[in-house]
């Protein structure tokens, strides 16, 4: 899930906070500044997630979805810059510790 919100006036600034803290009490996860992601389990339950922000989403700016598989995620490449994490990458899955 990708966002650009205006942040001018002070009403932005509180819908973009309100924005956010939705996406954090969902589960979701920060990889980048307006840059966020949630393992589904299926189509249908990234089709709730999608209907969930929908409802959620701030009066201006830009929210965008885009579905993955768990496998493409998986293979994203870090060009640049270090990721740290506590994941344990394998073949078969992704193992948080």
């Amino acid at each position: 899930m990708l966002f650009d919100l205006p942040t001018i006036t002070e009403q932005d600034r509180r819908n973009y906070r309100l924005f956010r803290k939705h996406l954090i009490k969902s589960g979701f996860m920060m990889l980048q500044e307006s840059v966020y992601c949630k393992l589904a389990l299926n189509s249908t339950a990234a089709q709730a997630i999608t209907t969930s922000l929908k409802m959620s989403k701030p009066p201006k700016g830009l929210v965008q979805v885009l579905v993955i598989t768990e496998r493409q995620f998986a293979n994203m490449e870090i060009i640049v810059g270090e990721y740290p994490t506590e994941v344990i990458d394998s073949d078969e899955r992704l193992v948080v510790v």
